[in-house]
């Protein structure tokens, strides 16, 4: 069973209106399956309109950020619970320990690299909590197709793919993360 979600995303908005729609949309879907947001704590860009929508749904929303980060006033103020952690690295530590699924939402180095840390764990064995990618406008496709051609060429399993859940409907990706985990994969 799920009960809290780690969403990875950018702290922009990008240049499609989709985008933020789609945080909104995710937001509500957290709040609507009983699960809590997990996430970094930050108040821009689609962190700060996923936290939004959880919030004006009446929803659970647990925001991690690193001291420097909170120091900078970037952090969102009224979250249900907001910890401040000394670094990055403890930042994505306690957001794993925290969360029964991940999901990345669009953005930038920063959504790519704890993707794709996450996703590493999975593979290695850390941890077998679902992964998902909520691939707006088929945001995600690059990237779908680069794990495919590290297959192709060799460095990596090809049943790996499929530890993660790819939809463009938030409330489908939940669905098939409780599916998931329900499952012997």
């Amino acid at each position: 069973m799920i009960s809290s979600v780690c969403v990875y995303c950018g702290s922009a908005v990008g240049y499609r209106d989709e985008y933020q729609q789609a945080a909104r949309a995710f937001g509500r879907a957290l709040v609507h399956a009983g699960m809590k947001l997990v996430y970094g704590g930050g108040r821009h860009g689609l962190m700060g309109e996923i936290a939004d929508a959880v919030l004006q749904a009446n929803g659970y929303v647990i925001g991690v950020i690193p001291k420097l980060l909170l120091e900078k006033e970037i952090n969102y103020r009224n979250l249900t619970e907001l910890h401040v952690v000394e670094n990055m690295h403890e930042r994505k530590k306690m957001m794993a320990d925290l969360s029964d699924a991940f999901v990345a939402l669009p953005g930038g180095t920063g959504t790519f690299e704890e993707l794709l840390e996450i996703y590493t764990w999975a593979q290695l064995g850390y941890h077998e909590k679902p992964l998902g990618l909520l691939n707006v406008s088929g945001y995600h496709d690059p990237l779908l197709a680069l794990l495919h051609h590290a297959a192709n060429e060799g460095f990596m399993r090809y049943d790996y793919i499929s530890l993660l859940q790819v939809r463009s409907d938030a409330q489908e990706l939940l669905d098939r993360l409780q599916r998931y985990v329900q499952s012997d994969r």
